[in-house]
């Protein structure tokens, strides 16, 4: 008999199949792709290191970087040019920097702030008066991003920060994420010093000396597509991968089984590290509830667009990371990067990359084309940066209901989660849906369930 059977051959699938691998454990995967990693896809086009999905990961938390050195790839990692590190914002048809000195959407600096054209008078006095909020010992009940913001900094901090900031990385509202979830740090800070650039300013030096000089973002030279081959032939000696859908989820007397097109394969142990709605589905049949609170786990949808040009005679300065769209002021694409300028090493000399983004809460995007897509958006990197030339390759890369949205009250659901999911022996979860939705804590979740299958085994 099987003793892991993980759904889902993403980076937390994997990650559970690695260190299972590593403890001796042998596993089975199943991924209805014919390819594993999920939405970690890497392609060469033209000499330029394409990611289909993201990019990069946080240097901050340590589980990607973990795992990269035990794989032999620490030689390979490169960060972000954080010397070049300037991201734009468009208001009034024009690209306005962030000022310098932000941490997320909380000031730091004085100067910056008061000379910055993003915000208006009203919302700069509002910042400066924000140092003196005192804690008022309260248990807050979960809010939104967007009323956690206002209150603190003003409406306009919400639509030319929060909005564009928090919508390239989960795709989402303001006005539903929560806060407490999404930003916990921050609520944190609100708690003891009652003004958050206070909290903010005395523990950026702590911040700093743990940081120990690292870039904001890492990444693999030859693209993440890199970690996901190292993981999967790591793990090769005691992993079996299946090419099939998961149909239904049921108990056995061993632990639990699960249908693949049309073939039952038992295991004591299964992990669901497909999406949350996915695995709400799968277990439905088991726990109505648990299968109701997970597919209660909402999702938004992404593309990425890239689009390769030559060098010569491309007009616009590439001076920054890219650029961010406010929705008060959105089309279609929500952010575009300068690959070039963001990592070396990705785009020959001859060549320059624009990598936009489009999608979130609107699913009819999808629908598009890939020639209207792209048409669409040479039209706005038209209006927005005055690109006329024609790309030499574009590259579009779909992403349905892929990005999972914290929204306000996530952790009492989570909390029920888990209420749930520890009267199922040997029923593990780990995806983007639970405690984090980036490629560091993927892989922690991933590690934690092969570690809890482990101990059940001792």
């Amino acid at each position: 008999m099987r003793r892991a059977l993980i759904i889902g051959g993403g980076i937390s699938g994997l990650s559970a199949a690695y260190y299972l691998s590593k403890a001796g454990v042998p596993s089975t995967l199943v991924e209805r792709r014919p390819r594993l990693g999920g939405v970690i896809e890497t392609e060469t086009i033209h000499g330029c290191v394409l990611e289909t999905g993201p990019d990069s990961f946080l240097s901050a938390k340590p589980w990607a970087m973990d795992l990269i050195r035990e794989l032999g790839l620490e030689g390979d990692v490169i960060g972000s040019n954080d010397h070049a590190r300037v991201t734009y914002v468009r208001k009034n048809g024009r690209l306005v920097p962030l000022p310098d000195g932000l941490m997320l959407m909380i000031p730091t600096k004085i100067v910056p702030l008061l000379t910055t054209s993003l915000l208006g008078w009203g919302t700069k006095i509002k910042m400066g008066l924000e140092w003196f909020r005192r804690p008022d010992g309260a248990i807050r009940p979960d809010r939104s991003v967007a009323d956690f913001i206002a209150e603190h900094y003003g409406q306009e901090a919400v639509d030319y920060l929060a909005e564009p900031l928090l919508a390239g990385v989960y795709g989402g509202d303001p006005n539903k994420l929560s806060v407490a979830s999404v930003l916990p740090r921050f609520t944190e800070l609100e708690a003891k010093y009652g003004s958050l650039t206070k909290g903010v300013l005395h523990e950026r030096r702590k911040a700093a000396k743990q940081a120990k000089g690292r870039p904001l973002f890492q990444t693999l030279k030859g693209g993440l597509g890199q970690l996901i081959s190292a993981m999967a032939a790591s793990a090769n000696p005691r992993l079996e991968v299946v090419h099939g859908t998961a149909e239904a989820l049921e108990r056995s007397a061993p632990g639990w089984r699960v249908r693949v097109d049309g073939a039952w394969l038992e295991a004591a142990n299964v992990v669901l590290a497909c999406q949350a709605y996915e695995a709400g589905a799968l277990i439905s049949g088991v726990d109505p509830e648990l299968g109701s609170l997970l597919n209660g786990v909402s999702h938004s949808s992404s593309i990425t667009i890239s689009l390769g040009y030559e060098k010569a005679g491309f007009a616009h300065p590439l001076n920054g990371f890219g650029f961010l769209i406010p929705k008060r002021e959105r089309k279609l694409v929500v952010a575009c990067t300068w690959v070039a300028t963001k990592f070396s090493h990705r785009v020959p000399d001859n060549l320059v990359v624009l990598r936009c983004f489009v999608g979130g809460e609107d699913e009819t995007v999808l629908r598009e084309s890939d020639e209207a897509l792209v048409e669409a958006v040479r039209q706005e990197l038209r209006e927005i940066m005055g690109v006329t030339e024609t790309p030499v390759f574009s590259r579009v890369a779909r992403w349905p209901r892929s990005m999972a949205q914290y929204t306000v009250g996530h952790q009492e659901r989570m909390k029920a989660v888990e209420a749930r999911k520890a009267a199922l022996p040997g029923l593990h979860l780990a995806g983007n849906a639970y405690t984090g939705i980036g490629i560091p804590d993927c892989i922690r979740m991933g590690k934690q369930a092969a570690e809890r299958i482990r101990e059940a085994e001792l």
